[in-house]
């Protein structure tokens, strides 16, 4: 199941990093990204509609939906039984990463260092969230982690924009990127789906 879902997202390249407040919103968003040519989302735990926004986005068949920001088991579990197929979460928490392995279910876990990726790498995992990607000393700091860990695969989050997706997917450690550029909250709020497709078949355009 890991590897089914690594290849889809080495495939598509941009997992979109979504936080909507409302989600009745859910199911237009989802169609956005599907005519842009992006049949994922990463639903965030950063707002309280979070499980609804999942569960809708799964029931519709057509999108990868995987929850993010997921901080704790509790969080975990309710993403899962909302119909999340992958978790990601900010930082290295052991109790969801042993969760989650024990149960096959993909997880990429934010690492910043060389410790966190040692901790992923002990229980058995190849790929992880480089987070905050930007703050943590970018595409430089990624190529610095990536000299001795040669085997560990990246997707990078936090700072991914337009103007340097590009770049960041060049590297062969990356095999996607996360970003919220093209579901920006002003414009779920608005209900500007237009924008939202444009901006991804922008990306899908740039990532080649």
């Amino acid at each position: 199941m890991f590897d089914k879902f690594l290849e889809k997202i080495a495939e598509l390249k941009i997992v979109p990093v979504i936080a909507l407040e409302d989600a009745r919103k859910a199911n237009d968003l989802a169609g956005a990204l599907v005519e842009g040519g992006l049949p994922v989302a990463e639903v965030t735990f950063r707002t309280a509609s979070a499980a609804q926004t999942i569960r809708a986005m799964a029931d519709r068949g057509d999108v990868l939906v995987g929850a993010g920001t997921v901080r704790n088991l509790d969080q975990a579990k309710a993403a899962v039984d909302a119909g999340a197929v992958f978790l990601v979460s900010p930082g290295f928490n052991a109790s969801v990463v042993e969760w989650a392995v024990e149960k096959n279910l993909p997880i990429l876990p934010g690492v910043d260092s060389t410790l966190g990726i040692e901790m992923a790498v002990e229980r058995g995992l190849n790929t992880v969230k480089f987070f905050p990607a930007g703050a943590s000393g970018g595409l430089a700091k990624l190529k610095a982690l990536y000299g001795p860990y040669g085997d560990v695969r990246f997707v990078p989050t936090g700072g991914i924009n337009a103007g340097n997706l590009s770049d960041w997917l060049a590297h062969p450690a990356i095999i996607a990127c996360g970003g919220s550029w093209l579901v920006a909250k002003n414009l779920l709020a608005e209900g500007n789906w237009d924008e939202v497709i444009r901006l991804t078949r922008e990306a899908v355009e740039a990532a080649g």
